[in-house]
């Protein structure tokens, strides 16, 4: 049944019957992989070289007509049906609901949990993002260093919100390990890692981020998933 998809014209699967991840570990990618690490469920993952433009191409564009990884597609969906499925978060939450795993069955907890992997997505992301471009690619070179500053103050603000979230808390949510976790988990380690700003953000400074970072580090399976599609 996958094969009626184009992008496996590009990308050819190897088992049609497990869902495929298109992907590259990228703090957006690894949240998909980190996810199926964690609930166990059957995949074949598909590395997306978008150095090489692989994103622009058009078997892609038919899964994600928004370019950008990760993508992923259930041959196995909602009522048995195949399902394709992009933007990091809502992947993450469906790979929650299709396996009753890492969310809240409780309404409250659910929309709480949800809220959190929004912050995520609108904030985190975009804020320590640029924070890369600025600090360590090409935006290093732009002698202006007001918008690097104006994102390495927003960036940690959020650290800030994060910081205070987690006083008293293992986990995002609690007690309970989900994918609000698991959304923050690449981003904060590229910030003080890949993207080289840790003293910029005064990372040192957010002892319960530093602690969580650890305990979410020290899961094999995110340590398996980091390395999903990185070559």
């Amino acid at each position: 049944m996958t094969f009626n998809h184009p992008i496996f014209e590009r990308w050819p699967a190897k088992y049609p019957d497990r869902l495929q991840l298109f992907s590259l570990p990228t703090p957006n990618g690894v949240k998909v992989s980190i996810m199926l690490e964690e609930t166990g469920l059957a995949y074949e993952p598909h590395r997306i070289d978008i150095m090489a433009g692989e994103n622009h191409d058009p078997a892609f564009l038919a899964l994600n007509p928004n370019g950008k990884i990760p993508a992923i597609y259930d041959p196995d969906g909602p009522s048995g049906k195949p399902l394709a499925v992009f933007e990091s978060g809502a992947i993450l939450l469906y790979l929650a609901e299709k396996t009753g795993q890492f969310i809240s069955a409780g309404p409250n907890t659910r929309y709480e949990t949800i809220q959190w992997v929004m912050w995520q997505m609108g904030g985190v992301g975009p804020m320590f993002g640029q924070v890369g471009f600025f600090n360590k690619f090409a935006g290093k070179e732009y002698e202006d260093k007001r918008p690097r500053d104006r994102y390495v103050t927003e960036s940690a603000r959020l650290l800030g919100v994060l910081d205070e979230r987690l006083a008293g808390r293992d986990w995002v949510m609690g007690a309970d390990y989900g994918v609000a976790d698991i959304s923050l988990l690449g981003w904060v380690r590229n910030l003080i890692g890949f993207y080289e700003a840790r003293e910029l953000v005064g990372f040192d400074r957010f002892l319960h981020v530093q602690r969580w970072l650890d305990r979410g580090l020290a899961r094999p399976a995110v340590q398996r998933g980091l390395q999903v599609a990185a070559a």
